[in-house]
């Protein structure tokens, strides 16, 4: 029988908590849980996701953990009617960069429980996947996405820098540099060409191939699965995740308080992350020469 949970109360004024949890049998389900946010993530969805997999991974028969976004999307990224419109967690100025660290470390740390649990981790990807929403399906084991579903990290443009650092873990400092010079999104089949992800199918085939790989996983005796988990983990601690994290990190609140990052921050108070984001993935420069934005945006949130 499935048991359920779900925490807190929900940001986006839908009287549910940003993250919710299903046990049936060995697979647990995970739910980013602010559809009408497109999933974006609030200051209380990273931590409300690591007591999730805690409990999911302190649970004697669960072998797998499925990680999914309810409604239209995976996850769209932090939401940035929160952070960027309205300035929820800025600091006052001068500006404290070990301050902001321990905030983004913090964070950082709740999504990186996806992989540094003993169960193994699968992302479930429709819809978006981007900027933190990538960050927080890369660090799952495992990404299956739809053939029509979008991953990157735009705000690699300006006023970001992906604080997991997984793009070169997963596709090789060429690929990773391609994709966070530009801040383009790709789709599903583009990912797994590259090796981003595990695998794309047709959307309508997305849940059938995720609970069969769930499926095929959950017949492994847990011991097994925690073995071979801490070793191929083990190899990408040798090579350098700790440490590249640590300075992704550090980066990421540099580039919020960069001249660049004060103007996007500014803008955006001014006139909406809508018109922020237009402006910043538009082609233009940052900050724009012309009085008047960029074309068009990638998706709602960061």
């Amino acid at each position: 029988m499935a048991q359920s949970s779900s925490s807190d109360e929900g940001a986006a004024g839908e009287g549910r908590g940003p993250v919710a949890l299903t046990v049936d049998g060995a697979v647990a389900r995970i739910r980013l849980d602010r559809p009408a946010r497109l999933n974006a993530i609030s200051a209380d969805m990273p931590g409300a996701l690591r007591a999730a997999v805690e409990r999911a991974d302190g649970d004697p028969a669960v072998h797998v953990i499925v990680l999914e976004g309810a409604g239209r999307a995976f996850c769209a990224g932090y939401d940035l009617e929160d952070f960027a419109e309205r300035g929820i967690g800025a600091q006052p100025m001068p500006w404290d960069p070990m301050a902001d660290y321990r905030m983004m470390r913090r964070w950082t740390d709740d999504f990186m429980s996806l992989w540094r649990c003993h169960t193994p981790t699968i992302a479930k990807v429709h819809g978006y996947a981007v900027a933190g929403g990538s960050d927080i399906a890369l660090c799952c084991d495992l990404v299956v996405m739809a053939e029509d579903a979008r991953i990157g990290y735009p705000p690699a443009r300006v006023w970001g820098c992906p604080t997991t650092a997984m793009w070169v873990f997963r596709v090789g400092a060429e690929r990773a540099k391609r994709m966070l010079f530009t801040g383009d999104l790709i789709d599903g089949r583009a990912a797994a060409e590259m090796g981003l992800v595990l695998e794309a199918v047709p959307a309508d085939a997305l849940d059938a191939r995720v609970d069969a790989l769930a499926a095929r996983i959950a017949g492994v005796p847990q011991n097994q699965l925690m073995m071979h988990k801490l070793v191929v983990n083990q190899v990408l601690d040798l090579m350098g995740l700790p440490q590249a994290q640590t300075m992704s990190t550090v980066f990421d609140g540099i580039t919020r308080h960069s001249p660049e990052g004060v103007w996007f921050r500014d803008y955006a108070a001014a006139h909406g992350f809508h018109a922020a984001v237009a402006v910043r993935d538009g082609g233009g420069p940052i900050p724009p020469t012309a009085a008047a934005p960029g074309p068009g945006a990638a998706e709602d949130d960061d």
